[in-house]
């Protein structure tokens, strides 16, 4: 993606380069992330530390071997770091047990040059879908509690609804989406769960 020159201006600190490399790969990295953690301030400080190892970094770059490489596995590494420190268990799988050769699916990058989706814009899409196919009251709820992060009781208060049931429609919508994506990654069955953490 970027060329030779790019990555020599990068190595050698031009700030301009190094904002080019941001802006481009900014989009992706936070949508791979949003994949491990569900915490939009826990993501944006990844990224922001991701990059700054990049920076702190540069005088190492290989201008033959592929900066976005580099990124995707440094996020993933301190995106399980987060959630071992954090031990999340979801549904009896750790953390630990997650293959990382199913992992790799989500950040191999296109190298024949062609314009293509990563797999993990596109499970990122195959996510947006499932959650649109959601019923209408029950995709407002999961939206609300889960991608948004607002707590269970202000979004029952504010939908008239009791938080019993607030908690039953994110229920049926994390089996609604698994269900969907299993479909489609059954390789990737652990990175679903962690997705609907």
């Amino acid at each position: 993606m970027f060329t030779i020159q790019t990555k020599l201006e990068l190595k050698e600190g031009n700030p301009g380069a190094y904002r080019e490399v941001f802006r481009i790969l900014y989009p992706r990295l936070k949508g791979y992330c949003r994949l491990f953690i569900t915490n939009k301030d826990v993501v944006e400080d990844i990224i922001q530390e991701s990059y700054l190892v990049l920076w702190e970094h540069r005088n190492s770059i290989d201008v033959y071997k592929r900066i976005e490489s580099f990124l995707f596995v440094t996020i993933r590494n301190r995106c399980l770091n987060y959630l071992k420190s954090n031990s999340i268990i979801v549904e009896r799988i750790q953390i630990e047990d997650i293959e990382f050769s199913k992992l790799q699916y989500l950040y191999q990058l296109d190298l024949v040059g062609r314009e293509e989706k990563t797999m993990e814009e596109l499970l990122i899409e195959s996510f947006q879908q499932a959650v649109s196919e959601l019923p209408p009251k029950m995709k407002t709820v999961f939206i609300k509690c889960k991608l948004k992060g607002e707590k269970q009781k202000e979004v029952a208060k504010e939908l008239g609804l009791s938080q019993k049931m607030v908690e039953k429609h994110i229920s049926k919508a994390k089996i609604h989406i698994y269900k969907r994506l299993l479909t489609i990654y059954p390789e990737l069955k652990s990175m679903i769960v962690l997705l609907l953490i």
